[in-house]
């Protein structure tokens, strides 16, 4: 058998370094090493309004604690930034961020994390879906 030559081994680090690539843009990239993007699948709003949820966030004070992209006025602190929200991995830290989540979050933040800055505000199912709408548009 006779070495590989000059070609073969370029191909095969080519291949090793497309390999590491990929895991580390894989599951666990969510802890910083994916540059801030989520590493679950963008999540999806099903029958969501947009336009109606970007309104609603001024409607149930979301602006006073965040600060939020395309709302009015909404340059609250309290809060963390709800900027590139559509591409973040997780929801308070410890709920994956998809629609369900998110509007189980939004309805009930409490119930998800007992005693977290963040109040339970009363909002209906119908305006979570769209809020959650609203947030996923930013990415």
């Amino acid at each position: 058998m006779r070495p590989a030559g000059p070609g073969v081994r370029r191909v095969a680090a080519l291949v090793a370094l497309v390999a590491l690539c990929a895991l580390a843009a894989g599951p666990l990239a969510g802890c910083g090493a994916g540059g801030g993007r989520s590493a679950f699948p963008p999540p999806e709003v099903q029958g969501g309004d947009p336009a109606r949820g970007q309104r609603l966030i001024s409607v149930y004070g979301c602006s006073s604690c965040h600060t939020i992209p395309g709302v009015q006025g909404a340059e609250g602190t309290v809060g963390p930034p709800l900027t590139a929200f559509g591409r973040r991995s997780y929801i308070a830290g410890v709920l994956q961020n998809n629609a369900p989540n998110l509007r189980r979050w939004l309805r009930d933040p409490q119930g998800v994390v007992p005693g977290n800055a963040m109040p339970n505000l009363g909002v209906t199912e119908e305006d979570a879906r769209d809020i959650a709408a609203y947030l996923f548009t930013l990415r």
